[in-house]
């Protein structure tokens, strides 16, 4: 591993209070009729990995652009570290913005597309150089300057998209899906890449994305957007163990959203057990009968629909340690007991998710 670049924000010491890097105050964008950003409040700190997840047109990527000056908005305020710039150009804001089409120049070599940014700015060639270098040898493309992008694989050239945009050494760094082009595979190696070359630079990320499962990998901290709006704030364990709503509960891996008395709950399928005949139900947990009505065999693990006598359908995973998938698809259309925690079933209101063993008068 190279240098630290110069420049780049240390690390935040565990448990110190960081400031923000990023701060908006009641930030509004329509295009006519139609509210992208419906007046957002939010602080990302320094030295934070922020994900803005949602599904398509829910605001995530005109607020990034809001932040990057690419749109002026209607009302509220942008301000990164204690200054006002919402009326500022992009050019004059201390952010780079790395897009999913990578942009790069394909007439000119890697090294030549990492140190572009800095030529524009008049920095000495041999400090461009000893900079572009440090860039590269960080995103582990040392030794590859002298190719050209078409040369390259999308991750590598990926990765050259993210060494130009981190050698300015910008205050904030704002990603726009920048894995959506990439295979499964590579999508998840990259996912890691990303957040060990965050914490090396030490600067604010704030990565847009609609896929659930980057944003819980790669997170520090995550918004849920929807309809223009934050339905949730938290880490990524508050957010899949404690959804504020029955969106968050559903968009954000798999839930089961289950009414009983008029009250809504939530329980994650891993967090169901299957009881085969006789078996005790554990104490401490709620039990309900049903019918498997499927079975899909995903090679480590086998999922579980089960109708519920009770009304509903549920859902359970079971790692497929002991069971032989003969086994598994055996059961569909067998009589079953399924159980979980009452500490691991939430209730859906307006606030975080609150387990239903302290919600008063729930009768699971």
């Amino acid at each position: 591993m190279g240098e630290t670049l110069p420049g780049a924000a240390s690390r935040i010491p565990s448990g110190a209070v960081a400031r923000a890097a990023v701060r908006l105050t009641g930030v509004r964008k329509s295009y006519g009729q139609l509210a992208a950003v419906a007046g957002v409040d939010l602080e990302v700190a320094e030295g934070e990995f922020f994900t803005m997840v949602g599904p398509s047109g829910s605001g995530k990527t005109t607020l990034l652009r809001v932040i990057a000056g690419f749109e002026r908005p209607d009302a509220g305020r942008v301000e990164l570290r204690g200054v006002d710039v919402t009326s500022q150009p992009p050019y004059a804001r201390d952010v780079n913005t790395v897009f999913q089409d990578y942009a790069l120049f394909p007439h000119m070599t890697v090294l030549e597309n990492v140190e572009y940014g800095l030529r524009v700015r008049k920095v000495p060639r041999a400090e461009r150089l000893r900079r572009a270098e440090s860039a590269l040898d960080m995103v582990r493309l040392s030794g590859l300057g002298e190719r050209k992008p078409v040369q390259l694989s999308g991750g590598q050239r990926q990765r050259v998209a993210l060494a130009r945009a981190i050698v300015n050494q910008p205050e904030v760094l704002l990603l726009d899906e920048p894995l959506g082009a990439l295979d499964a595979k590579l999508r998840q190696e990259m996912q890691l890449e990303l957040k060990r070359i965050q914490r090396d630079v030490g600067i604010s990320f704030i990565y847009v994305t609609h896929d659930q499962e980057e944003a819980l990998t790669m997170s520090d901290r995550l918004a849920v957007f929807n309809q223009g709006r934050i339905e949730q704030i938290g880490t990524p364990i508050d957010v899949y163990e404690r959804p504020a709503s029955d969106f968050v509960a559903g968009f954000i891996g798999v839930s089961n959203l289950l009414e009983r008395d008029g009250r809504h709950f939530t329980v994650r399928p891993e967090k169901v057990r299957l009881l085969a005949g006789g078996e005790i139900v554990p104490p401490g947990s709620h039990s309900e009968g049903g019918v498997v009505e499927e079975v899909v065999y995903l090679g480590m693990l086998t999922r579980y629909v089960v109708e519920l006598a009770a009304g509903g359908r549920i859902t359970a995973v079971r790692q497929n340690l002991e069971i032989a998938a003969d086994e598994a698809l055996a059961t569909r259309g067998q009589p079953i007991t399924v159980a979980w925690r009452d500490d691991q079933t939430y209730e859906i209101g307006d606030q975080p998710g609150v387990p239903a063993a302290q919600s008063e008068g729930i009768g699971l």
